[in-house]
């Protein structure tokens, strides 16, 4: 999983955590300076904003990839099997 650099409220220092963990409500200490920083979407905190900005953008860039990945690994598609080439044959009893 990919993971997203964040920057301490308090002193400043630069640190990373992966994306996905970067969700409303996700709290981390910082281990620089051990203040504990919560992730809220609604945030004020420019460096807050940015690390939550950054984090949607990995997800979603992650979720696009997968999909990509997904259809390309898919088989192509085949003519549909219906019942139209089984035809029950006469020596076969019931």
């Amino acid at each position: 999983m990919s993971s997203v650099q964040i920057q301490c409220t308090r002193c400043k220092g630069m640190f990373r955590d992966r994306a996905g963990r970067l969700q409303d409500g996700y709290s981390r200490q910082c281990p620089g300076c051990e203040v504990v920083l919560f992730f809220a979407e609604d945030s004020q905190h420019p460096f807050i904003k940015r690390a939550m900005r950054d984090a949607r953008k990995v997800r979603k860039d992650m979720r696009e990839a997968q999909a990509t990945r997904r259809v390309a690994s898919e088989p192509p598609a085949e003519t549909s099997r219906s019942h139209e080439g089984r035809r029950r044959t006469a020596s076969r009893s019931d």
